[in-house]
């Protein structure tokens, strides 16, 4: 019997929304790795959802992944409201299912995985922090058996 290759797990796409900067990171094609992408800097959140969109038709994600903000005891801050506005704009705007994720210390691990980096360009910071979330999604996924 001739056996198949199995299908290649969906690629996604993982952001965590700032006021000025997006980081951005998407999934190697076996669903295994987090990449990050540079930083997506923008004005407004119009903006942001223009640029997203022509990300999402150049990645062809089958899921958008969105870091959330949330306090250290769960709660929504100021800004966690916004990203959940963003996420409501999200879903009607794109073609996709827009997921959220709890993106608690994501920034203090990233900063930790990128700690004596000679380099540091604007926005760096951010797009590790969501190859961080987009890393916990897969991991996450993958320990449940939701490949």
């Amino acid at each position: 019997m001739v056996q198949l290759p199995s299908p290649r797990p969906p690629r996604l796409l993982a952001i965590d929304p700032g006021e000025r900067r997006t980081g951005v990171a998407v999934s190697d094609e076996l669903g295994m790795f987090a990449h990050a992408r540079p930083a997506i800097h923008h004005k407004t959140s119009e903006e942001l959802l223009i640029r997203l969109r022509e990300l999402v038709r150049l990645e062809e994600p089958a899921e958008l992944v969105v870091g959330l903000p949330l306090s250290l005891s769960g709660g929504d801050s100021a800004h966690t409201r916004h990203v959940r506005a963003l996420v409501t704009a999200l879903r009607a705007a794109l073609p996709i299912r827009v997921t959220e994720w709890d993106e608690r210390l994501s920034s203090v691990q990233a900063a930790r995985t990128r700690k004596g980096e000679a380099n540091r360009k604007s926005g760096a910071l951010d797009s590790a922090s969501a190859a961080v979330v987009l890393q916990s999604v897969m991991d996450s996924r993958a320990s449940a058996g939701q490949l």
